[in-house]
C-alpha cells in the first residue's frame, strides 16, 4: 500500500482546503511530519484512517463530544477528507464526508443535518480516466478492508505505529499483551475453540449427571419397593462408581424380594382351604334356615285367608251386579249427552239474546235471521263515507304541518335578523385581533433575530470572565514548570558531564587480564583507571535524565495549557467585547422576556383567523337561510287556501253518512256489532229447538234398557256400574285370593320343607361368623401374596430400566471424559499443561516469538548489537505462562524484563517490536506491501548517538522502496531529515507547509 495525495477540507483543525503530496515527500524515503504541539499532526494521520475505515483511530474515536468538523470553517464549507492510494496494484480514490450541520437555505433561519456521503473511484490507466466504483459505506469498507487485509485496529498498529502504545506493550502483563496480539493476528476463532470445548464439557457433564440423578431417583424408587429393606450407595451424581453400585444393590433387593414371594404364596393356599370348608358349611345352615322360614310363613299365610273369606265372596256379588248394568251403560251415557248439549244451548241462546236490543227479546229464529241482513246492507251504503273521512283527517294533518313550518321559520327570521344586526361590529372586532397577532408575530420574528448574538455574547463573557482568572494561574504553572525544567535540565548535564570525566574508570572496571581494551585495543592493562569519590554511572546519569524529561513534559504541558487559555480567552473577549457581564446578562434577560410576550401574544393569529373565517361562514349561512324563509311563506298562502275549499266539501257529505254517531267510522262499527250479534242471536236459538228434541228421545231409550237388564230404574242401573278403575281393582282382589290360595297349599305339601320344619331351628350367625373370619384370613394371606408379587415386578423393571440407564450412560460418560480433557487442556487448568497456557495464548506465543525474532534484527542494530528480545513460557507468579517478553543484555550476558529498560532504550525497543510486528501482521494478513508507514512521537528520548542508530534503520527501509514518516517535534530531527510537512497553526485554523528533499 502507498500513499500518493491526501486533500483536506474543514477537517479536525485545518478550517480550510489542504493538501499532502505524499509522492513528493515519500521520494526521500524518510520524512518528517512536525509542528507545535496542537497544531493538527495526529489529525493528518487521522484524516488517511478516516478516509481509508470511515473512523478515526480508536483512542480518539472514543472521547466524549468529539467532532471531525472544524471550528474554524465557514459555516456553509463541508468537512471532507479525499486520499489516493495505491494497494494492490490497483490506484484508488476514497471520498469521505461526516455528516454536518449547514445554515438553511430556504424557509426560516436555522440549520439542518445532512447525512455522512462516501465514494470510492479507480483510475484505469489504459483510458487514463477515474471510473466509479460504489457509493455506499458498507460497500466501501468491505472493498478497502478486503484490498488491505487489515482490519482499522490492525491498520492504526501496523501503519500508523503508536509508540505509546508499544512502549505499555514491553512492561505490560501477559493478560494485556494477549488482548493486544489477539486484535492484531484475530485469534478469536481458537478463543472460540476453548468456549467450545468449555460449553461441550458443562453440556456432557450436565447429561451426566442429568442420567445418574435419574438412575439415583430408581434406586430411591428400588427402596421404597423394597420396604427400605436396601442399601443404597452414598455417591453424588457425577462420581465414579455410581452405577455399579446401585445395580449391585438392586440385585440384592431382588433375590430377598423373591424368597418373600415363595412363603405368601404357601399361606395363602392353605388360608384358601380352610375358606372352602366354612363357605360349604355355611351353605348348608343358610339352606335348612330357608326351609324352616318358608314352612312358617306358609301357615300364617293359611291364617290370613280364613279370616278374609267373606270379604271375597262379597266381591263377588259386587262383581255379578256390574256385568249386567254394563248393558245399560250406552243408553246411559246417550242421555248424559243429549242433556248436557240441551242445557249448553239454552245458555248460549240467554247470552246471545242478553245482548241485543228491546225489540228482539221475543223473535224468534228467523225473525233475527232478517235483521241481520239489513243491518249488514246498510253496513254497505257506508264505504264511500269513510273514504271520506280518511281524507279530511289528512287535510287536517296538512293544515297543522304548515302552522308548524310557519312558526319555525318565524323563529328563524327572527334569530337571523338579531344575529345580522350585530355582524359589522363582530367583523370589526375579529379583524382587529388578527391584525393584532401578525404585529406580535412580526415582533417576535425581529426578537428572535437578536435573542442569538445576545446569548452568543452573554456565553462569551462569562467565559472571558472564567478564562481571565484561569489565564494568570496557568501563567504560573507554565513559569514554575519552565524553571524546574531547567534546573533539571542543568542537573542532568552536570552528571553528563561529571559521567565523561569519569568514564575512563567505567570502562576499566569492565577490563579483562588477556582481554583486548574497548579503547586501544591492548589485552595488558597496567594502570586501569579508578573510580574515585562521588563519581556518577550510568545509571545516575538515566535517573537525571529521566527527570528531565518528565519536567520538560510537564513545561510543555503548562504551556500547551496556557497557549489554550489565551486562544480561548482572545476568541472570547473577540465575541463578547468589553461589555460587563451583568449589563449584558440584563440586556439578554429584558430581550428573552420581551419575545416570550411576543411569542405568547403570536400565538393567538391562527385561532383568531380561524374564528373569522367561522364567523363569515356563519354570515352567508344566515343570509341564505332568511331568503329561504321568505320563499317557504309565499308558497304556503295558496296551499292553505286549497286545503280549507276541500275541507268544506268533505265536511258537509259526511254529515248525512254519521247521522247521530260522532263519525262515519264509529257508525260502521255500531251497524258490525248490530248485525254479528243478530246473526249469533238467531244460530243460538236453532240450535236450542234441536237440542230439546234429542234430549226427549234418549230418556225414552235409557227407560226401556233398564227394564230388560232386571233393574227397577235407570237409576239403579247407574248405581250397579263400575269405572274401568273400580272394575279392575275389584278383579285385582278376587285373582290375588284365588292365587294366594293356590300357593298356600303348594308349599304346606313339599316333601323338603316339611321335613326341614321337623328338625331344630338353624344357628345362621354362628356359621357366617365362622366363614368371616376364614374369608379374612384368605384376604390377608393374598394381599400378602399380591403385595410380594407387586415388589418383585416392579424391582424387576426398575432394575431393568437402570441397566438399560447404565447401558445408555457409558458412552455419555466416556465422551464426557474425553471432552473434560480436551477442554482442560485448552484452558489450561489441565495437569497435563504444565505451563497452565491457554489455547489462543499457545497460537499468541508462537506469534510473540515470530514478531521478537523479527525486532530483534532492528533492536540489535539500534543498541549496537547489545540488546535482542526474546519470547519466554515461563510463568509469572500463579498466573498463566505463553506470553512473556524478555530483553538479552550482550554486555551482561542475562536475560531481563523488558520492564527494566530506561526510556531511550524503552523507545528503541518499542519502535523495534512496531516494526517487526507490522512485518509479521502484514505477512499474516496475506503478504499486502507496505510503502508507507509513520511513526508517531518518541524520538526525545535519544541520544545523538542513538538517534543516528535509530534513523540509519528507518532509513533501512528504503531497501524495499518504503517511505516513513517520522510524527515528531524534536528540533534536531529538523536538521536531519529533509523531506518535511510542517503544520503551522493560527487563530484561524491550521495549515500544511511542505518541503521536498
Amino acid at each position: 500500500m502507498r500513499l500518493h495525495r491526501l486533500d483536506l477540507t474543514a477537517f479536525g483543525p485545518f478550517g480550510g482546503s489542504q493538501s499532502v503530496d505524499f509522492d513528493e515527500l515519500s521520494a526521500a524515503g524518510l520524512f518528517l511530519l512536525h509542528g507545535p504541539t496542537g497544531a493538527g499532526k495526529t489529525s493528518v494521520l487521522d484524516a488517511v484512517c478516516y478516509a481509508l475505515y470511515g473512523s478515526v483511530p480508536g483512542a480518539r474515536q472514543s472521547a466524549q463530544g468529539l467532532t471531525l468538523r472544524s471550528d474554524h470553517a465557514a459555516p456553509g464549507t463541508r468537512t471532507e477528507v479525499t486520499l489516493e492510494l495505491t494497494v494492490a496494484g490497483r490506484r484508488l480514490e476514497v471520498t469521505r464526508q461526516p455528516p454536518w450541520e449547514r445554515p438553511k437555505k430556504r424557509g426560516r433561519p436555522g440549520t439542518t443535518v445532512e447525512k455522512a456521503q462516501s465514494g470510492l473511484r479507480e483510475y484505469d490507466a489504459a483510458a487514463g480516466v477515474w471510473k466509479d466504483l460504489s457509493r455506499s459505506h458498507q460497500e466501501i469498507g468491505e472493498e478497502i478492508t478486503q484490498l488491505l487485509g487489515m482490519s482499522r485496529e490492525q491498520f492504526c498498529q501496523v501503519v500508523l505505529l503508536p509508540q505509546g502504545d508499544f512502549a505499555r506493550f514491553l512492561r505490560a502483563d501477559a493478560e494485556a499483551r494477549g488482548r493486544l496480539l489477539g486484535r492484531l493476528f484475530d485469534t478469536q476463532r481458537f478463543a472460540e475453540v476453548e468456549k467450545r470445548l468449555a460449553e461441550r464439557r458443562r453440556a456432557a457433564e450436565a447429561r451426566v449427571r442429568e442420567g445418574d440423578t435419574a438412575l439415583l431417583a430408581d434406586a430411591h424408587r428400588m427402596q421404597q419397593a423394597a420396604g427400605d429393606a436396601m442399601e443404597l450407595p452414598e455417591l453424588a451424581p457425577g462420581e465414579p462408581g455410581l452405577a455399579e453400585a446401585v445395580l449391585t444393590a438392586a440385585a440384592v433387593a431382588r433375590s430377598s424380594a423373591r424368597e418373600q414371594l415363595t412363603i405368601a404364596e404357601c399361606g395363602r393356599l392353605a388360608a384358601e382351604s380352610a375358606q372352602a370348608a366354612a363357605e360349604r358349611a355355611l351353605a348348608d345352615v343358610r339352606e335348612l334356615d330357608r326351609l324352616q322360614r318358608r314352612f312358617a310363613e306358609a301357615r300364617e299365610r293359611a291364617r290370613l285367608l280364613q279370616e278374609r273369606a267373606g270379604a271375597h265372596r262379597e266381591a263377588q256379588a259386587r262383581m255379578e251386579r256390574a256385568r249386567k248394568a254394563e248393558a245399560v251403560a250406552p243408553a246411559l251415557e246417550l242421555r248424559e249427552a243429549a242433556d248436557a248439549e240441551h242445557r249448553a244451548a239454552t245458555a248460549a241462546e240467554a247470552s246471545a239474546r242478553a245482548l241485543l236490543p228491546e225489540g228482539f227479546a221475543d223473535a224468534g229464529a228467523g225473525g233475527l235471521a232478517g235483521a241481520a241482513r239489513r243491518a249488514a246492507e246498510e253496513l254497505g251504503g257506508l264505504e264511500s263515507a269513510r273514504r271520506g273521512e280518511l281524507r279530511l283527517a289528512g287535510l287536517l294533518a296538512e293544515r297543522t304541518d304548515l302552522d308548524r313550518q310557519e312558526r319555525a321559520d318565524e323563529d328563524v327570521l327572527a334569530e337571523t335578523e338579531s344575529w345580522l344586526a350585530g355582524w359589522d361590529a363582530t367583523r370589526a372586532a375579529l379583524r382587529e385581533r388578527v391584525e393584532s397577532a401578525q404585529e406580535a408575530t412580526t415582533r417576535a420574528e425581529q426578537l428572535a433575530v437578536q435573542r442569538e448574538p445576545a446569548q452568543r455574547r452573554l456565553t462569551a463573557a462569562r467565559l472571558r470572565d472564567r478564562l481571565d482568572r484561569d489565564s494568570d494561574d496557568a501563567q504560573r504553572q507554565a513559569l514554575t514548570a519552565g524553571e524546574r525544567a531547567l534546573a533539571a535540565r542543568t542537573h542532568w548535564l552536570d552528571l553528563k558531564e561529571q559521567r565523561l570525566n569519569g568514564i575512563a574508570a567505567e570502562l576499566a572496571a569492565t577490563l579483562r587480564d588477556g582481554e583486548p581494551c574497548a579503547v586501544c585495543g591492548g589485552t595488558e592493562h597496567p594502570a586501569p583507571a579508578r573510580k574515585v569519590a562521588g563519581h556518577v554511572d550510568r545509571e545516575a546519569e538515566e535517573r537525571a535524565l529521566a527527570a528531565y524529561q518528565r519536567a520538560e513534559q510537564h513545561r510543555a504541558d503548562a504551556e500547551r495549557d496556557l497557549g489554550h487559555v489565551r486562544e480561548n480567552l482572545a476568541a472570547a473577549r473577540a465575541e463578547a467585547g468589553d461589555a460587563a457581564t451583568d449589563r449584558l446578562a440584563a440586556e439578554a434577560e429584558e430581550l428573552e422576556s420581551a419575545y416570550g410576550l411576543a411569542r405568547r401574544e403570536a400565538s393567538a393569529l391562527h385561532p383568531a383567523r380561524e374564528e373569522l373565517r367561522r364567523a363569515e361562514q356563519e354570515h352567508e349561512r344566515r343570509t341564505a337561510a332568511q331568503r329561504e324563509a321568505a320563499v317557504r311563506a309565499a308558497s304556503r298562502v295558496g296551499h292553505r287556501e286549497r286545503l280549507e275549499r276541500e275541507r268544506a266539501a268533505l265536511e258537509e257529505e259526511l254529515a248525512a253518512a254519521r247521522g247521530s254517531a260522532r263519525s262515519v267510522s264509529a257508525r260502521a262499527e255500531q251497524l258490525e256489532r248490530q248485525a254479528a250479534r243478530l246473526t249469533d242471536a238467531a244460530d243460538a236459538a236453532r240450535a236450542a229447538e234441536e237440542s230439546a228434541a234429542r234430549l226427549k228421545a234418549a230418556d225414552g231409550r235409557l227407560d226401556e234398557a233398564a227394564f230388560r237388564a232386571g233393574f227397577d230404574t235407570p237409576r239403579a242401573a247407574a248405581d250397579a256400574l263400575l269405572d274401568d278403575a273400580a272394575h279392575r281393582e275389584l278383579q285385582h282382589r278376587l285373582d290375588a285370593w284365588q292365587s294366594e290360595e293356590a300357593a298356600v297349599r303348594a308349599v304346606l305339601a313339599e316333601p323338603d320343607t316339611v321335613a326341614a320344619a321337623q328338625e331344630l331351628a338353624a344357628d345362621l350367625t354362628a356359621a357366617e361368623q365362622e366363614a368371616g373370619r376364614a374369608a379374612e384370613r384368605l384376604r390377608r394371606a393374598a394381599s400378602a401374596q399380591d403385595e410380594a408379587a407387586r415388589r418383585c415386578a416392579e424391582l424387576d423393571r426398575l432394575s431393568a430400566r437402570a441397566a438399560d440407564a447404565v447401558r445408555r450412560l457409558a458412552p455419555l460418560r466416556e465422551e464426557y471424559d474425553r471432552v473434560a480433557r480436551m477442554a482442560g487442556l485448552t484452558a489450561g487448568t489441565s495437569a497435563d499443561n504444565e505451563r497452565k497456557m491457554r489455547l489462543e495464548a499457545y497460537v499468541l506465543a508462537a506469534r510473540l516469538e515470530q514478531v521478537a525474532a523479527a525486532a530483534t534484527v532492528r533492536l540489535q542494530r539500534m543498541s549496537s548489537g547489545r540488546y535482542t528480545l526474546v519470547h519466554s513460557d515461563d510463568r509469572a507468579g500463579r498466573g498463566r505462562s505463553g506470553l512473556g517478553l524478555h530483553v538479552v543484555d550482550a554486555w551482561t550476558g542475562r536475560e531481563r524484563d523488558t520492564a527494566t529498560l530506561s526510556g531511550g532504550e524503552t523507545f528503541f525497543a518499542s519502535l523495534a517490536l512496531a516494526l517487526g510486528l507490522a512485518d509479521v501482521v502484514t505477512d499474516e494478513a496475506g503478504g499486502v506491501r507496505l510503502d508507507t508507514l509513520f511513526i508517531d512521537e518518541g524520538f526525545g528520548s535519544l541520544d545523538d548517538q542513538t538517534l543516528d542508530e535509530v534513523l540509519d534503520v528507518l532509513d533501512s527501509l528504503r531497501e524495499r522502496d518504503r517511505s516513513v514518516g517520522i510524527v515528531s517535534h524534536v528540533a534536531d530531527l529538523r536538521r536531519r531529515i529533509h523531506a518535511q510537512l510542517e503544520i503551522v497553526k493560527s487563530r484561524s485554523g491550521s495549515v500544511v507547509r511542505q518541503r521536498g528533499q
